[in-house]
């Protein structure tokens, strides 16, 4: 079943913020992002989702990704393989969890890494999850605030970017009409 669109935000260069209610896996794009952990190992919510759609090759390139680099910091992404999964790869982005101080700027700098990977790859389209607002436990006004601004940020200071479509897609909830809240900010 297709995503429901619940708000969107069109920006300079033909360029569109979407916020929809759907199943980040089935998601119309390039690439999607983990909600990820810095050792990238993919124990509950969307990213093990991500993991058993994908396969054992995500699994084994985040590995092996870690070992050569080390732990991805709070705030960074890199990107694997989508291994089973329709994309073009999949952007695995470390926000921070609450408690950790600046939660909000961490998050943002997350998801604009994120972007950028997506940008280097010459990708057009990229969905992402609510990162950092469940297990993370990052309240929800925080995350809705720094989704906005990452989106805005990015296209701002990369005007030429391959990267047309950014959409969050989310489960029904609340977050959905924060988001809207947000973007009529």
């Amino acid at each position: 079943m297709a995503a429901e669109v619940i708000a969107r935000e069109d920006h300079p260069g033909g360029r569109a913020f979407e916020v929809v209610a759907g199943n980040l896996l089935e998601e119309p794009v390039d690439a999607i992002v983990n909600a990820a952990n810095g050792h990238l190992a993919h124990g509950g919510g969307v990213a093990a989702a991500i993991a058993r759609a994908a396969g054992p090759a995500l699994v084994e390139e985040g590995d092996a990704l870690v070992r050569e680099r080390g732990e991805v910091p709070v705030g960074e992404a890199v990107t694997t393989t989508a291994g089973d999964l329709p994309f073009k790869g999949v952007i695995h982005a470390v926000g921070p969890y609450q408690g950790q101080g600046e939660e909000e700027e961490r998050l943002e700098k997350a998801l604009r890494s994120a972007f950028l990977r997506a940008h280097e790859q010459g990708w057009a389209s990229v969905s992402f999850p609510a990162v950092s607002s469940g297990i993370f436990a990052v309240p929800l006004d925080v995350c809705s605030r720094a989704y906005v601004a990452a989106v805005r940020g990015f296209w701002a200071e990369h005007p030429e970017t391959s990267v047309k479509s950014l959409r969050l897609c989310l489960f029904r909830g609340p977050l959905l009409d924060l988001m809207k809240d947000a973007l009529a900010k």
